[in-house]
């Protein structure tokens, strides 16, 4: 490659050098805030120093502090990425785009999952060229994670990771006009905690004019710690760590104990008198907020924001499946998940096994599983932005279903993905092991469902019915895609 035909954007802090390849232009780690160093790590993010000259744009840079992630027996690792690659200067971006000059293109600014404590933009799955090449800028971004990104300590702000967010936005509004993007048609897009972050987005007043649409997939607009479940995790974290929880004790610890105290918070019973745990044990981090994202947004937040929300049909597959729970699950299991899961958990079974008569335990507990985490928050965000007529609220279901696993991880957290990113004939996807499984899957399904993410980015409406309080129209997607009026009403009723 002749080097000096590469691409040269000039952002407000300098110069960035990119790749050109087959008519993309990549831009990888370019800085939009300051390393997070030292006390800097729980402070709010800031501005990063300009730098004179060119900065190299070609090679991906390091990402936040975390441990390598596994989930049993499915290769997970171009979802969460390889681990954690060192390095201070990871607030940064990468961007897609099919040209840096002509401009005007729609922009879609992407915040990856990995459940507050893992990813990263390296992983496989986030490359953004079928997005460039269908005429999209697309940003990927890093941001913080555990307990630098959101562990609430007393004297620092809560929530840090969301604040690198919003800093990413305005780097956005800031320079992607330079990369051929309009800073006025932002689509804010995130997957799993990435989605919960979007609706805390969605939810915080400081990110409000930085983004016109917003896409909410398998995340929760009931996904918040409130502070008093939060401080139990930061007692628990300053005693594995052997400190007082104030933030001048968790400056001095280094990244490495950081990360390696994040990995024994699991199994903090969060529940309190008032309010059950909305990642019912499966993560000791989410946003930390006394009044839920999706109750902001009930009150107006976020009114003038176009939204797309939805869920997998099968999303607790995942966190049974791959680790052997799902075939041996029993009545107790079923049981046991619906106490963690509800404050009447007999009548969530009873209403599962009406509305769902020839399932197993296993598909029960799945299925309240998968409500837990993201169907009750899904359902609460969609009705809550409907309630307001100043902008568009859109509703899916993917249901593909993955015959990985022996055909048993089926429409799972995270298997829409690779059909959003039009990624899925990518080898790593596709395997008896792997997330998509050993069937090819349906020829035009990654095209059409990434074309319809990038209708809603451009025009606010991806081609189906509008959600609202009397139809709740959503549209089921699998090889086949169907709008129904009010999917799975009497369980979506239980958990109001």
């Amino acid at each position: 490659m002749n080097h000096h035909s590469d691409p040269v954007v000039t952002t407000v802090q300098g110069a960035v050098r990119g790749l050109r390849q087959d008519g993309t232009l990549t831009f990888l780690n370019i800085p939009y805030a300051a390393p997070p160093r030292g006390a800097g790590r729980f402070a709010p993010p800031q501005p990063h120093e300009p730098w004179d000259g060119v900065r190299d744009a070609t090679a991906p840079g390091p990402n936040a502090p975390q441990s390598e992630r596994k989930l049993g027996e499915v290769d997970m690792t171009p979802y969460f990425g390889t681990g954690w690659s060192r390095g201070e200067d990871y607030l940064t971006v990468n961007v897609f785009t099919p040209a840096a000059d002509g401009g005007g293109l729609p922009v879609m600014v992407f915040v990856h999952g990995g459940g507050f404590v893992a990813g990263s933009t390296r992983s496989a799955m986030y490359d953004g060229s079928a997005f460039a090449r269908d005429g999209v800028v697309l940003v990927t971004l890093n941001y913080r994670l555990g307990i630098a990104g959101f562990l609430d300590i007393p004297g620092a702000p809560a929530n840090r990771g969301l604040l690198d967010v919003v800093a990413a936005l305005r780097w956005v509004r800031e320079n992607i006009a330079a990369f051929g993007g309009d800073p006025h048609n932002v689509t804010l897009f995130g997957q799993s905690a990435g989605a919960t972050i979007v609706g805390g987005v969605l939810a915080t007043t400081e990110a409000a004019s930085l983004f016109r649409r917003a896409i909410v997939q398998s995340g929760s607009g009931l996904g918040a710690f409130t502070t008093e479940q939060a401080a139990r995790v930061t007692k628990a974290a300053a005693e594995a760590l052997g400190i007082e929880p104030r933030v001048d004790a968790f400056a001095d610890i280094c990244d490495d104990r950081l990360v390696e105290a994040a990995s024994r918070l699991a199994g903090i019973d969060l529940r309190t008198e008032t309010h059950g745990d909305p990642l019912i044990g499966l993560s000791p981090f989410s946003l930390v907020l006394d009044t839920q994202p999706a109750e902001s947004v009930a009150a107006g937040l976020s009114a003038d924001v176009d939204l797309l929300v939805g869920t997998n049909a099968e999303e607790g597959n995942l966190y049974l499946v791959p680790v052997g729970k799902h075939a041996t699950s029993t009545a107790a299991d079923l049981d046991e998940a619906a106490a963690h899961s509800h404050p009447k958990p007999a009548q969530l079974i009873e209403t599962y096994r009406k509305s769902r008569p020839e399932a197993s335990f296993a598909e029960l507990r799945s299925a309240i599983m998968g409500d837990a985490l993201f169907g009750a928050g899904s359902w609460a965000l969609a009705g809550a932005h409907a309630a307001h007529p100043g902008s568009a609220t859109y509703a899916y279901e993917f249901a593909w279903r993955s015959h990985a696993l022996d055909g048993e991880l089926g429409a799972t957290h995270a298997v829409e993905l690779p059909f959003v990113f039009d990624l899925a004939d990518r080898p790593e996807l596709n395997g008896p092991n792997a997330l998509l499984g050993p069937d090819k899957p349906p020829g035009d399904l990654a095209t059409r469902m990434h074309e319809t993410w990038i209708r809603f980015a451009r025009t606010g409406d991806p081609g189906w019915d509008p959600y609202d309080d009397e139809r709740r129209a959503t549209m089921r997607i699998d090889a086949e895609w169907t709008q129904v009026d009010d999917p799975r009403s009497q369980e979506r009723q239980v958990w109001s």
